[in-house]
């Protein structure tokens, strides 16, 4: 099978960048947050463990939140475990329906159990190579549960994280957790981002809430001039026109300067938007619970009573998102409706997949597209959260998103942006979307009242100091 840990590499990043932006006061706590969190481990490691180093905001948070404990001086260190096909078939059926949707509709049987444990096992042993009794674990998402047994029996203190849910339990939650319970019992904590995903089986003991963050000194948040935002979504022929010399550069996260050179697959019908065309951008996985499928037919609904708008849904390569086995054959759906809309509404609407061979490369396109957007949309049919919809908030960019899970968290509705109540509404979505684009002067108030939100619940500082309270519990 080959090797089933990688470590990613490690970094520090400093705390006190965020004292301009935080406040003198909140800044101080969050560095002494840091401290305690160093007096509480000592020399112990505080050790993170997930399924992919890239794709989807786990990986970008953790990204952000270990480079910051070793700032704080704490041993913080991240490793992906590597599966098999039938392990990764399975725990995207978790995913699924945890979510409250069947999935591929295969249930949990024996030989789905099977898969899951032989895929485990190896990674278990491994990591017990590694990790030293009294060490802190935290175990992140269904593909990680498997490994809580082995850990807590070895001495290590382990708290698992479950990033999705949803707010309507049903027959899938309950399968889901009915085949994920048996492992995640003897966890010593168990953290969600909303306190609606927990199960009843673990409501009774408690659980920590603990919502997401972005970091916005990362690639994709950094601030972006106009004329740089341009040149990329240029380059990328997401709007045009494409630079004549080579201008799409953007900064690195270790300050250097970069140039977008890989290109996307660009599945349109025609030449790309003139650049003063108002763009609709949606950023997410191929993922059907995303449901970019329903952005198609809600903004080609809009399209009837609006000008020369533009859609583009972008998500990464198929290929560069490892835990998921779906994403091929929900990109395939979608280009195949894209062929099958009228060309004049194929004409408007494009399907971008963007490389994921060099991560901060890829961040820059985002960031670029998202500030570039007029309107950037979140219609998810089920969200755990909403990093994407959390990103447009720091950009300043009018959010239409899906009053599903941690959305209705982070977007009060015409507040900080609007919301659709039904996902399946297409018609709703397109009389929200017109109202945005119509009405750039309520899109604008919207879309600060959304930063200053941002600003207060959704950065690091409040995160991390979450962290360390659990780390109060784990290791104090």
């Amino acid at each position: 099978m080959g090797e089933v840990l990688t470590e990613v590499p490690d970094g520090a990043l400093p705390l006190a960048r965020f004292a301009d932006l935080i406040g003198p006061r909140r800044a101080e706590a969050m560095v002494a947050a840091g401290a305690r969190a160093l007096e509480l481990l000592g020399s112990r490691t505080f050790w993170n463990v997930n399924s992919t180093a890239a794709g989807g905001g786990v990986a970008e948070m953790l990204q952000t939140l270990v480079h910051y404990a070793r700032g704080a001086g704490v041993d913080a260190r991240w490793l992906v475990l590597h599966g098999t096909p039938a392990f990764f078939t399975v725990t995207k059926r978790i995913h699924n329906c945890l979510h409250g949707f069947p999935g591929d509709g295969c249930g949990f049987g024996d030989a789905d159990r099977q898969a899951y444990e032989a895929a485990l096992a190896p990674v278990a042993a491994a990591l017990c190579e590694r990790v030293r009794p009294g060490e802190v674990v935290l175990l992140h998402d269904p593909q990680t549960a498997g490994l809580v047994p082995a850990l807590v029996r070895h001495g290590a203190r382990v708290a698992w994280r479950c990033h999705v849910g949803t707010d309507t339990p049903n027959q899938y939650t309950a399968g889901a957790w009915a085949f994920l319970r048996p492992w995640l019992a003897e966890a010593h904590a168990h953290v969600f981002s909303r306190a609606a995903y927990v199960p009843d089986w673990l409501r009774a003991q408690g659980a920590w809430i603990i919502p997401p963050s972005i970091d916005p000194f990362a690639v994709k948040n950094l601030p972006m001039s106009r004329a740089r935002v341009r040149a990329i979504v240029g380059a990328l022929g997401v709007a045009g026109p494409v630079p004549a010399d080579g201008t799409a550069e953007y900064e690195r996260g270790d300050g250097t300067t970069g140039t977008v050179r890989r290109e996307p697959l660009v599945v349109r019908g025609g030449p790309p938007p003139p650049r003063r065309a108002p763009l609709v951008v949606q950023v997410s996985r191929w993922d059907r619970l995303k449901d970019m499928s329903g952005v198609m037919t809600g903004f080609v609904q809009a399209t009837r009573r609006l000008g020369h708008v533009h859609l583009a849904l972008v998500g990464p390569s198929v290929e560069g998102v490892s835990d998921d086995p779906e994403g091929a054959a929900v990109y395939a759906e979608c280009v195949e409706q894209w062929r099958a809309l009228p060309p004049p509404a194929r004409a408007r609407v494009a399907l971008v997949t963007l490389p994921m061979d060099d991560v901060q490369e890829n961040a820059a396109m985002v960031n670029a597209i998202q500030r570039h957007a007029a309107v950037v949309v979140q219609k998810s049919i089920q969200e755990g959260f909403g990093l994407t919809v959390t990103e447009a908030m720091w950009k300043r960019r009018p959010i239409l998103a899906s009053a599903v899970g941690g959305i209705s968290d982070q977007i009060t509705h015409d507040v900080h942006g609007l919301l659709v109540h039904d996902p399946h509404d297409h018609e709703e979505f397109a009389a929200h979307l017109c109202a945005l684009l119509q009405h750039r002067g309520n899109a604008r108030r919207l879309a600060r009242n959304a930063y200053r939100r941002c600003v207060t619940q959704f950065l690091p500082p409040r995160h991390l100091t979450q962290y360390v309270e659990l780390l109060e519990a784990l290791a104090g």
